[in-house]
């Protein structure tokens, strides 16, 4: 009986865990910072930091989150953006936001995929261009590449199109906002460093299409 109460406060612990993060966090002013707690959990996220500078969002009062590996990045419908650096526990955080915010989850970092159907060396063409690895699998889509906060974990929810204009060229349209034209889309080009089949772009184009809902099974 004693084995069954700890077992049962174990799985209640991990729980808990599961359901908030929380980690010493700085939030970048535009000449200085300061140090505080953010905090991430079910309702939304919070940072507690010294007077006038403490803010609590629910998720429905985000228009944007980007979460990288040593930052996130939360953009409210005032236009104004919120930095917070630091020892960001970004696996866990991946797993709290993925499926608690919609298209404005941007997770500027890369995830395994648990079938990859197809791979392809590339390079990112943009203002700051990389290259790297695009992964096309069973449950996103996902670019990875050393450069910093480079990398992109799409989730099929996350992607609007895909298009290209050659064997050597691959254009990803996705619902992440460009800050530069305030646009609620985003394109990624990619330049292929393999050329693709028609018969390979079809099938990944249809897999977008049916994973997104615009294409019925």
């Amino acid at each position: 009986m004693a084995f069954g109460k700890t077992a049962g406060c174990l799985i209640l612990a991990v729980a808990a865990v599961a359901s908030a993060a929380q980690f010493p966090a700085r939030h970048e002013h535009w000449h200085d910072h300061c140090n505080g707690i953010l905090t991430v959990d079910e309702k939304g996220v919070r940072f507690a930091g010294p007077k006038k500078h403490a803010w609590s969002w629910q998720y429905r009062d985000i228009q944007q989150l980007i979460l990288s590996p040593d930052e996130v990045s939360v953009m409210t419908y005032e236009d104004r953006v919120y930095r917070f650096t630091g020892k960001v526990p970004a696996a866990e955080l991946y797993a709290l936001l993925k499926d608690r915010l919609d298209q404005r989850f941007v997770a500027a970092l890369d995830r395994a995929t648990s079938v990859p159907a197809w791979t392809f060396p590339v390079k990112h063409c943009g203002r700051k261009s990389s290259e790297g690895t695009l992964t096309i699998g069973a449950d996103a889509v996902i670019y990875s590449t050393p450069a910093k906060d480079g990398s992109r974990t799409w989730r099929y929810s996350d992607i609007d199109n895909i298009s290209t204009s050659g064997p050597f060229q691959l254009t990803i349209t996705t619902f992440e906002r460009d800050r530069n034209s305030l646009g609620d889309r985003r394109e990624f080009n990619f330049e292929l460093k393999e050329s693709i089949t028609e018969a390979t772009y079809n099938a990944i184009w249809l897999q977008i299409q049916q994973k997104n809902g615009k294409i019925q099974r």
